[in-house]
C-alpha cells in the first residue's frame, strides 16, 4: 500500500497540476536568473533525449511517512512532442510508469496491471510540466511561473543555481504552491527538483548520471507487458 500511494502521488499529482496550469505574463528576470534561462533555453533547442538515475522521496506530512524510489528516467522528443519513461526497479517488484501520444501509463509488475490516464486536449500543457529542467526552456517557464534566484549552492560538486518556481495558477499552487529546482548553469538542466504542497507534503527528486543526447533504444518507451496484463483507465 505504501509503495502503491508513493508511485500515485508523484506521478497522478504532477498530473493534475500540469493540467489545470495557466499561462500568465511573463516577469522581467533578473541577471543572474536571465543567465541561468539562457542556458535552459540553449539546452531546450538542441534537446534529443535525457537519461538519468533517479531517487525519488515522497513525504505524506499526516502520516508522518517517507516513501523512497529509484531508477532510471529517460526523455526524448518524437517529432514535436516528448516522450518519459521512468523503470523504477526499487522498492521490488519493478514499477514503470510512460506517458506517449496523450497517455500516462504506470504499470505495477506484481498484480500485472496498467493503469493509464488520458490527457487529451491538455497534453501540452502536461508535456511542459514533466520536462521542467529537463529540456523545458526558461523562457517558457516564465510563462506559467514567478521565478526567483536564490544564489549558488553546492551539490554533487556542482556549483547549482537554486531557483524558487511559484505557479502563477491559483489552482495550481492548491496542489504545488512553490518548486525548487537547482539547475547545474553549464547544461541548464535540473540535478535536484522539491515541489512542496500546500499541506506539508512534499516529492524530492534527485538526479545523477545525466546523459544529454544519447540515442536510447525505442523498447525504452514500450511497456513489456503480458498477455494477461489487466488496463484500467480512470479518467477515460
Amino acid at each position: 500500500m505504501r509503495q502503491q500511494r508513493a508511485v500515485g502521488l508523484s506521478t497522478i499529482g504532477l498530473l493534475i497540476s500540469a493540467l489545470l496550469a495557466a499561462s500568465s505574463a511573463q516577469q522581467t528576470p533578473d541577471s543572474h536568473l536571465q543567465s541561468v534561462l539562457t542556458q535552459m533555453d540553449r539546452t531546450a533547442a538542441n534537446f534529443h533525449t535525457t537519461q538519468a538515475t533517479f531517487v525519488w522521496t515522497q513525504y505524506t506530512k499526516i502520516v508522518d511517512e517517507t516513501d523512497i524510489q529509484k531508477g532510471t528516467v529517460y526523455f526524448r522528443r518524437s517529432g514535436n512532442q516528448v516522450e518519459m519513461a521512468a523503470d523504477i526497479s526499487e522498492p521490488a517488484p519493478p514499477k514503470y510508469v510512460l506517458f506517449t501520444g496523450s497517455k500516462v501509463q504506470v504499470y505495477q509488475t506484481k498484480i500485472d496491471q496498467v493503469t493509464e490516464y488520458n490527457t487529451g486536449k491538455d497534453r501540452a500543457a502536461f508535456e511542459s510540466f514533466l520536462v521542467l529542467g529537463f529540456g523545458g526552456s526558461g523562457q517558457d517557464m516564465l510563462k506559467s511561473f514567478d521565478v526567483t534566484y536564490l544564489g549558488t549552492e553546492g551539490l554533487d560538486g556542482v556549483d547549482t543555481a537554486k531557483l524558487d518556481l511559484v505557479p502563477k495558477s491559483t489552482k495550481v499552487r492548491n496542489t504545488f504552491n512553490h518548486i525548487w529546482l537547482w539547475i547545474d548553469p553549464a547544461r541548464g538542466v535540473s540535478l535536484r527538483q522539491q515541489l512542496f504542497a500546500p499541506n506539508g507534503d512534499y516529492r524530492l527528486a534527485a538526479y545523477s548520471d545525466i546523459r544529454l543526447n544519447e540515442k536510447i533504444a525505442d523498447g525504452i518507451f514500450r511497456l513489456k507487458t503480458t498477455g494477461k496484463t489487466k488496463f484500467l483507465s480512470p479518467n477515460g
